[in-house]
């Protein structure tokens, strides 16, 4: 049975229907797919139904989805009758280890020769969940960042035996649903974002445990300061931006040495191999374009943040 185009799959199975398990139902929907959905939890169908009343809305306000929402959703009895027709499953089952392993093992059993099967594990490696399947060629971990339907970023991650092709089908797939997929080339527990949100969360919690900070200060310092830059281009070209027309280069000569100079966390050496990284890395980031192309584009997307939010922040008093 051939695997059909990943832009072109119709018929979608969601195992798991919690929070993140109904954003991907609504999504899914939204991009014109059957989904057929399971959960164990005895109310887990009049749950499904309230979450997607609440989603739809949104989703149509925002532009993400048309008109009233479809009826092209089927609540089954088991996990074998979801994937019985289903072309691609995304589970969502909660972070237990011995769970998940079970879960995936009976879903590749049941599930079509030529189906994808993905994880919206936050932090669970799939060599180890992927242990019990038959097939694991076909498995890799999506995960997404919460609400599934809104934020874009889903981290792909294959595991040991994940075959290349299957990882090439799902970038595809994602994109195709309006995600943006991001493959990381190695497994590491809790991926990329969630190590990053994780190492930030560390240095929250540190400062005011120490009494310099409140909890509302720290969410002013990022929402009112970096986490304005960062939502427009991340945290290396905002620091190739620093070094002016040298970019990351003159970065590194001016401020390489206090790399890690006020943080409670341990900085990596910056070696001459790790400069060239970050020098390369951030230069085919820019693409060829000019420092003050760049921080135009930064400016735009600051100053369209910051008119969006105002006009939120008074629509909710």
């Amino acid at each position: 049975m051939a695997r059909p185009a990943a832009d072109k799959v119709k018929r979608a199975a969601v195992i798991g229907t919690g929070t993140i398990g109904s954003a991907w139902t609504a999504l899914f929907l939204a991009r014109g797919m059957t989904v057929t959905a399971w959960d164990p939890a005895p109310d887990a169908a009049a749950k499904l139904d309230a979450q997607l009343a609440k989603i739809w809305p949104k989703m149509v306000a925002l532009g993400l989805a048309k008109g009233r929402r479809p009826q092209r959703l089927a609540f089954v009895a088991t996990p074998e009758e979801a994937l019985a027709d289903a072309q691609f499953v995304q589970e969502n089952a909660t972070e237990n280890e011995a769970l998940k392993i079970k879960l995936l093992a009976r879903l590749d059993k049941a599930a079509r020769p030529d189906a994808v099967i993905a994880s919206s594990t936050s932090g669970l490696l799939p060599s180890r969940i992927a242990r019990g399947m038959k097939n694991p060629e076909r498995f890799l971990v999506a995960h997404p960042f919460n609400p599934p339907y809104l934020i874009p970023l889903v981290e792909i991650l294959g595991g040991r035996k994940t075959d290349q092709r299957v990882l090439a089908w799902a970038m595809t797939f994602y994109a195709a649903i309006g995600k943006r997929p991001l493959l990381l080339r190695k497994e590491v527990p809790g991926f990329l974002a969630n190590r990053l949100q994780d190492a930030i969360w560390v240095e929250c919690v540190n400062l005011v445990a120490r009494g310099v900070c409140s909890p509302e200060d720290i969410d002013v310092a990022i929402a009112e300061g970096p986490g304005l830059r960062w939502a427009a281009m991340g945290p290396f070209l905002t620091w190739h931006l620093t070094g002016g027309e040298g970019g990351m280069t003159a970065t590194l000569k001016q401020f390489g040495m206090a790399l890690g100079k006020w943080t409670t966390l341990k900085p990596p050496k910056l070696t001459p191999r790790v400069r060239r990284l970050l020098i390369s890395g951030t230069k085919a980031e820019a693409a060829g374009r000019s420092v003050r192309e760049l921080e135009a584009y930064r400016d735009a997307c600051v100053g369209a943040f910051m008119a969006t939010k105002a006009r939120a922040t008074r629509k909710a008093r």
